[in-house]
This record gives C-alpha cells, structure tokens and sequence, in this order.
C-alpha cells in the first residue's frame, strides 16, 4: 500500500465503518487508534460513548476522550473488524497544520500486532503479510524488541561526546520526528556543554518543552549512526510517569534511513541501509515554527520565534504570515520544502515576504546553524 511522506509523519488511507477515505498517521508510539478529529463522531456514527482521560507527555492536564464502540477499519488490502479506539473531544495535536493536510489520527498496535510490516521509504510503499510468512519481507539486521503495552521498545547504546556509553530503553515511534529523545539525561547528567533551548512538540497535555543538543553515536545492531541531534525534555514535562521505564524515543529522524521490518510477533525488528542513511542531522536554522492554514493548509502562519534566533533578530513575530521565500510564493511549496530550506546551509541568505500588521514587508533572513 502507498504511504506519503510529510514533515517525518507516515501518512495512509484507511475507512471506518464504511465512511472515509480518512488520513491517519501510522504511529508505533500509539497504543490504542487514537482519532484525532472530533467531528467523525458524527461521520462514523458513533453512539454510546463514555469519557475517559488519557494521561500524556506535556505540560497541561490529562486529554479527555471518547472511547467508541469496536470499529471496522478497511485499509488497502486489509480488512479488521472490532478495533478499539477512542476519540479525542479537542485537537490537541492540530496535525492537519502541522503537517499541511487533512489527518484524522493515529493507528499503531491494532495495525501492527498481527502483521508483520515492511516500510520501504525509498518508493513510499508498505507491505504486510502474515507474521508466518515473514520470510518474503525478512532481510537486514535483526534487532531484539519487546512489545510492552501496546508499544515496541529496543535496547539502543548511545555514545556521548565525551565518549562515555550507555544503553537506553527506547520506545520505537514512527509518530516522533526527531532522531531521539533522552528524556532522563537533563536529571542524570545535567545540561550538555552544547545545547539549544527548544519546543519539542506537542503531547496529549500540552507543549513538549527541553532542549537540543547532541550525541557522538547511536548504535542500533551493527549499525552505528553518527553525530545525532538529541531531543531533551525539561523537567516541566515529567509530571506524569510512564508505567513502563523507559529512556526515551527512537523518532523518524533515524528510522527514516532504513527499510524497516516489524515483527511483533516474533519481537523483532529488521534493519536496512537507506539511501539517506549518511545524510546529517540538521536543525532548523531560522528560529521560526510555522503552520499551514486556510481551506487547503497554505497560508503559513508563523506560530511561534525562538528568542536569540535569526528570525527574532530581524523582528519577525507570532502571527505574521510568510508570503513568499525568495520571490517563490509558499502557496507553490509545501510545509515540508519550507522546512528543507530553512535548515539548508549555514550563514545562507533569503529573502521573505511576511505579511505583518496589514502590511507586506520583505526582510532578509540569514540563516545559523544553531546546534
């Protein structure tokens, strides 16, 4: 089945009791399909809801949501009948902005429990078969995991810059598009020597606040991946504990470089080189955060500036709205060629068109690898 490839989300096509198509990111960090629109309440005809609350990284309450009766979903090829679900009562996420399209939620075990799932990034295709006839996806490196409420988890060792190791229990999450996250590092070692103040995201209870920062190395089997942008949180987000110890995530940032094979089943992983498997980690190097809005998500509203950066140097603000990026208008471009070149090359310039205040400006940007 085809898959598209946006701003490091894996986005397909699937129907639920015979209503869509919808498009919902596919998310190994998600336990429970999780919808994240609420107006398909209406669109599946859904009745006899109860509220619950579900607990989440961020600074703000726990979200609360309606679990549905069991679904039935249809996705290209595949038929699953009784999935649970529940139905956010907010948008926390707004994904429909974040990544410049319609999204409606997130599937990960219900998808991934009894299959055994290939992701190839390369020609943007996922193929499934049956966990006994994994011998048509089964090639690479098999990396041990273990399947523990709903989600997959590995043994990473992570090389610091100062050449200590350690081995982290990450969660393995397709719905995360940083490299990796080190949510115990801050308190266990304090601040790097090196480091940016960052938003991390956002979870179920508000905004991901922390930093970024670097590590010398991540080794996953044979592989080792160098010099790794490292996402991590603050204390403000460790108000809710998981229940299951973990060091962090391993994000699309890092996953994105091989062919994957899931084995749930078999608690396993396969790995293979990709093509952009060498491609370094880079940062935005503006400063902005940005959102598409409007009827077709293109109008690019800035959402927030980062204090000291580029962009809050030349006095862009919260709400002004990018126009163009060196006379190309950003109606032409999606969020995620935006994101490209602003993380492009250090000290490279641009020319914007920001709409501030009812009146068009153009301010030239230099751009700063920050980290």
């Amino acid at each position: 089945m085809p898959f598209k490839h946006v701003r490091n989300m894996l986005v397909i096509q699937l129907h639920i009791n015979n209503a869509g198509p919808y498009n919902f990111i596919l998310d190994t960090g998600v336990g429970l399909m999780l919808i994240t629109e609420p107006n398909l309440v209406d669109s599946i005809h859904l009745t006899n809801k109860r509220t619950v609350k579900i607990p989440g990284l961020g600074e703000g309450g726990d979200a609360e949501a309606f679990v549905t009766p069991p679904l039935n979903v249809d996705i290209p090829g595949l038929k699953s009948y009784a999935v649970s679900a529940a139905i956010l009562k907010k948008d926390h996420f707004n994904l429909s902005s974040y990544v410049g399209m319609p999204i409606h939620g997130l599937l990960g075990y219900e998808f991934f429990n009894n299959l055994a799932v290939k992701i190839n990034f390369s020609d943007s295709t996922v193929t499934v078969c049956r966990p006994a006839d994994i011998k048509m996806l089964k090639k690479g490196t098999r990396i041990p995991i273990t399947v523990e409420e709903k989600k997959p988890y590995l043994d990473a060792i992570v090389k610091l810059t100062d050449g200590t190791l350690s081995i982290n229990k990450l969660i393995i999450d397709l719905g995360a598009g940083h490299p990796i996250s080190l949510d115990n590092f801050i308190k266990n070692k304090g601040l790097p020597q090196k480091f940016i103040a960052a938003n991390l995201g956002i979870g179920l209870n508000g905004p991901i606040s922390g930093f970024i920062s670097r590590v010398a190395e991540v080794d996953l089997g044979n592989y080792k991946i160098k010099d790794v942008l490292t996402s991590m949180p603050g204390d403000k987000n460790t108000n809710t504990r998981p229940s299951i110890a973990r060091d962090g995530n391993l994000g699309m940032d890092i996953l994105k470089r091989f062919t994957i094979v899931f084995d749930y089943t078999g608690n396993a992983m396969y790995l293979k080189k990709g093509r952009g498997f060498k491609e370094p980690f880079e940062h935005d190097m503006s400063g902005l955060e940005y959102f598409g809005s409007g009827k077709d998500h293109k109008v690019v509203i800035i959402s927030r500036v980062e204090p000291g950066s580029p962009a809050y140097d030349i006095g862009l603000e919260k709400d002004d709205q990018i126009v163009s990026i060196n006379f190309k208008p950003v109606t032409e471009m999606t969020l995620e060629q935006i994101d490209n070149l602003l993380r492009s090359r250090d000290q490279r310039t641009l020319l914007l068109e920001i709409y501030h205040d009812k009146v068009l400006e153009r301010v030239i940007i230099t751009l700063k690898r920050r980290i």
